[in-house]
């Protein structure tokens, strides 16, 4: 078992990183779980209840033989497999879609379009990782460049940390608001995706724990 501070090792990547098919549930963990890397193999990491105060809530991604595969949080575009038992399962019915390349962030529920907005993205430098994470939960943010919002934590960490200031390396990726307009449209985040605030307070009011995010080139 190994400590969050520097995300799971060992795990398995996540097979449908770019698919456009969309988790319908997750789990909340009862207890502190062991993830392993395949159905009935070696045990790689933990799922804990909280992570930094967030309470836990991983998409389901696959099953087989007795056992789900979930999303694995502090992580890019890996998955973690856990026994049936010892979790609730949840209903997911929302869902968030990243283009990187169009610059959009669109909100889904029950597959319907609810909204669309143009936002920023990560730099060449500072990437804004691609493929399937999921909302952790929220956290406050600090300045007036954050429209006084908060930020909705994501699963992913970021992917060249060397080109980021070293405050911001052990961060996770992250929505949130931005008073910047002229950043929208463009490719000049350190890796989170930065929001209109009128665009920050619709998901606030309406974006749970646990919605899948897929970020498509």
């Amino acid at each position: 078992m190994i400590s969050y501070a520097d995300g799971p090792d060992g795990l398995p990547e996540d097979p449908g990183a770019s698919t456009l098919e969309v988790p319908s549930e997750a789990l909340r963990p009862a207890k502190r779980m062991a993830l392993y890397d395949a159905p009935g193999g070696e045990p790689r990491a933990y799922l804990p209840k909280k992570i930094s105060g967030l309470p836990v809530v991983a998409p389901i991604v696959a099953r087989a033989d007795g056992w789900v595969a979930v999303l694995a949080p502090s992580s890019n575009r890996r998955i973690g497999w856990v026994p049936t038992g010892g979790w609730d399962p949840e209903p997911l019915r929302d869902h968030i879609v990243v283009d990187l390349s169009d610059h959009r962030l669109t909100w889904l529920r029950e597959g319907a379009e609810q909204q669309t907005w143009t936002v920023s993205v990560g730099s060449s430098a500072t990437p804004t990782p691609l493929g399937r994470t999921f909302v952790m939960g929220t956290t406050t943010t600090d300045g007036p460049v954050y429209e006084g919002l908060d930020a909705l934590v994501l699963g992913t960490v970021p992917e060249k940390k060397e080109n980021l200031a070293a405050s911001l390396r052990g961060a996770h990726t992250a929505i949130h608001a931005w008073s910047r307009k002229s950043a929208f449209g463009r490719s000049v985040s350190n890796g989170c995706v930065r929001m209109p605030a009128a665009a920050q307070k619709a998901l606030l009011k309406q974006i749970a724990p646990g919605t899948p995010v897929l970020v498509v080139a």
